[in-house]
């Protein structure tokens, strides 16, 4: 294996990427809202394609406004349909993401031979080639995607930081936190824009069916490992970078256990690595893991040893 300095900028990539989507992440886990991290990261390409359309220019501030504006709409669609329409939420949130879904691809595929997008690289992701395309800042050269994504992280921290207690009290009781002056209203509509914002910004990197891996699979690994607010953030962001390093060592090495002399997928392998580690918390985790409940059980059932004479 020839390690370079293309491979830790992908590394950096994808460790900058898994994390700034398991911050938000965790309080959808709390919400009992996963659905619609899925439902936001494939709804988003209409404000995509659209935002393509008017600017036709890949900038990111046109991406995040139309992202961020279709994501929360996807919210709103959501709610109203569940609602009025007396549906159940996951039923809503199908409805709403697979109409946004295929107009944004009706969208780009229309749009693709007038505007510089790439339907696959929406869809899978192109991190290998995320260290071509850099940004000089002094004498360095730093691929745009670390800054993008690193850009969200920090915005995602921030507001977390700076708004822990409300959304950890709306994740856990809205009504209460209603009650207290919250409003679990903005907090809610705040997480749909934070989740389809960092849902653009791993667009390029990891595709719109990866990134639901990232926002997803670390929150539920830290919740089996902790019941605590502040050390689920801290144990998913862990996963979500272990999992970006592993990911991408496995893209390189794995494929040559079986022969081949050319690399995988590096956004496939981190989403494997993913369900990799929470496989192993599902298994061992000392609160919920199967084996040690078994473990803890057959102990249980064998009792104390009784004293001989």
């Amino acid at each position: 294996m020839n390690w370079t300095s293309t491979d830790t900028w992908i590394v950096v990539v994808g460790v900058l990427c898994a994390v700034a989507c398991a911050l938000p992440g965790c309080f959808l886990v709390l919400r009992k809202m996963s659905m619609m991290g899925d439902a936001i990261s494939h709804a988003v390409l209409p404000g995509l394609a659209i935002a393509f359309i008017i600017t036709g220019t890949r900038a990111s501030v046109p991406m995040f406004i139309g992202a961020a504006v279709v994501g929360v709409l996807t919210a709103v669609f959501t709610q109203w349909i569940s609602k009025l329409g007396n549906v159940d939420r996951g039923a809503a949130m199908g409805i709403v993401f697979t109409t946004l879904f295929a107009v944004g691809l009706l969208l780009i595929r229309q749009a693709a031979d007038n505007v510089d997008i790439d339907p696959d690289c929406v869809l899978h992701g192109s991190i290998e080639f995320t260290p071509l395309d850099t940004v000089a800042i002094g004498n360095f050269f730093i691929p745009r995607a670390a800054i993008v994504n690193g850009s969200i992280l920090l915005l995602n921290l921030a507001i977390i930081i700076g708004l822990f207690k409300e959304l950890k009290l709306s994740a856990f009781d809205s009504d209460l936190a209603d009650t207290l002056g919250y409003s679990s209203r903005f907090l809610h509509y705040l997480l749909m824009t934070m989740v389809a914002v960092t849902t653009v910004a791993a667009f390029e990197s990891v595709g719109s069916i990866i990134v639901i891996a990232m926002l997803i699979v670390p929150p539920a690994t830290a919740l089996l490992l902790t019941h605590r607010m502040i050390p689920m953030l801290v144990i998913a962001s862990a996963t979500a970078a272990l999992s970006a390093i592993i990911g991408h060592l496995s893209a390189i090495v794995v494929p040559t256990w079986f022969g081949q002399t050319s690399s995988t997928s590096t956004s496939g392998m981190i989403a494997f690595a993913t369900g990799l580690l929470f496989a192993i918390a599902w298994l061992f985790s000392p609160l919920e893991g199967i084996a040690t409940k078994r473990l803890k059980r057959s102990c249980d059932l064998q009792g104390p040893e009784l004293p001989t004479n």
